[in-house]
């Protein structure tokens, strides 16, 4: 039995299709961040960029994201190491990092509601910006 993709390749190997099934769908890195200046930490928050469904966690307009929000930040494997924002649990930071995938990673549960059952998903956890007035008052801890 051959290892999986990604065991075998390095993220500048990948294909576009191999890349995309990494992502494990939990929207945490549409989450809003924000960076201390003082500490050089960046904060979490419970506010969801206005494009991501937050029931299935993933954009409502992949395809156009980079226009519809200009400040989307475009995941590659030249980009990710400027990237520590990145959740702990990311498949593209894990891997970067030469560490495995989690169990309940579709990619390895063959269900891509493992990451739901998990825990490890935005959903039913966030709003969208359109109902928060100022994001200091929803950070979150629980991203990590």
């Amino acid at each position: 039995m051959q290892a999986p993709f990604w065991k075998l390749k390095s993220l500048k190997e990948l294909t576009q299709e191999e890349w995309e099934s990494l992502c494990d769908g939990c929207g945490k890195c549409c989450l809003h961040k924000l960076e201390n200046d003082a500490d050089n930490l960046v904060y979490y928050t419970d506010v969801a960029c206005r494009l991501l469904n937050t029931m299935t966690c993933r954009c409502s307009n992949y395809a156009e994201r980079r226009r519809e929000v200009p400040d989307c930040i475009q995941l590659t494997a030249d980009t990710l190491p400027e990237l520590d924002w990145l959740p702990s649990s990311c498949a593209y930071r894990l891997l970067a990092e030469g560490k495995d995938l989690p169990e309940w990673h579709p990619l390895l549960s063959g269900n891509p509601e493992s990451v739901y059952e998990a825990g490890q998903s935005v959903r039913g956890r966030c709003r969208h910006e359109s109902e928060v007035e100022d994001l200091e008052d929803h950070i979150v801890m629980w991203p990590e």
